[in-house]
């Protein structure tokens, strides 16, 4: 089994960078996302540097794990298109895409911090269901097709942001999750009459 070597990169430098951060709270105060830094201080690597700080262990492991089963395909199906450099930049872009928002929103908010790679795996997670819809999921260890779990989990998303209140950036899931799929479409325009083939033939 190809595990992806970028993605086992991604995975060992968010962990490596997270866990020194649980240690030294003056680095994740650092390279949290905290909006007067950058407007004042001009700290824009905080846009990036975010994505691979996490709230505490399950944080980080409940990310990790969902970048490790999904990552390895996308880096594999991204590769005749833009190589693992591509697969790179497109992540690390995609960190940033979905914490534009929430930034421009809370710019001026002192109280405000953001911090995970959740933005950035939503991107990976969704590109993997526009490229086989029906994948089965292991979604609480009941098994649900991709395609299931993908408009429930915009749903709930969108129903959550409206809400707040649970210190979770689902807008970044959001954003995270377009970008996915909108990255695969312009990089492959043909995949999305693929995906419309595959939704009508449903397959586990």
């Amino acid at each position: 089994m190809n595990f992806g070597p970028v993605t086992l990169f991604l995975i060992a430098v968010t962990v490596l960078v997270s866990w020194q951060a649980f240690e030294k709270p003056k680095l994740l105060g650092r390279l949290i996302l905290w909006p007067p830094a950058i407007d004042r201080h001009k700290q824009y690597d905080r846009l990036i540097a975010h994505g691979f700080i996490h709230a505490d262990w399950q944080h980080l492991i409940f990310n990790m794990i969902t970048l490790f089963f999904f990552g390895a395909g996308i880096e594999r199906a991204f590769a005749p298109y833009i190589g693992p450099v591509g697969f790179l930049l497109f992540y690390v872009s995609a960190i940033l895409v979905a914490i534009l928002p929430t930034y421009l929103r809370h710019r001026h908010d002192p109280n405000y911090r953001s911090l995970g790679a959740s933005g950035a795996v939503s991107a990976v997670l969704f590109a993997s269901i526009l490229i086989n819809p029906w994948q089965l999921l292991l979604v609480l260890f009941i098994p649900m097709p991709a395609i299931v779990f993908g408009v429930c989990y915009i749903g709930y998303s969108i129903w959550m942001d409206k809400r707040g209140g649970d210190n979770i950036n689902h807008s970044a899931h959001l954003w995270g999750a377009g970008y996915g799929m909108l990255f695969t479409v312009i990089m492959e325009p043909r995949i999305i009459g693929v995906f419309l083939e595959r939704l009508m033939s449903p397959s586990f």
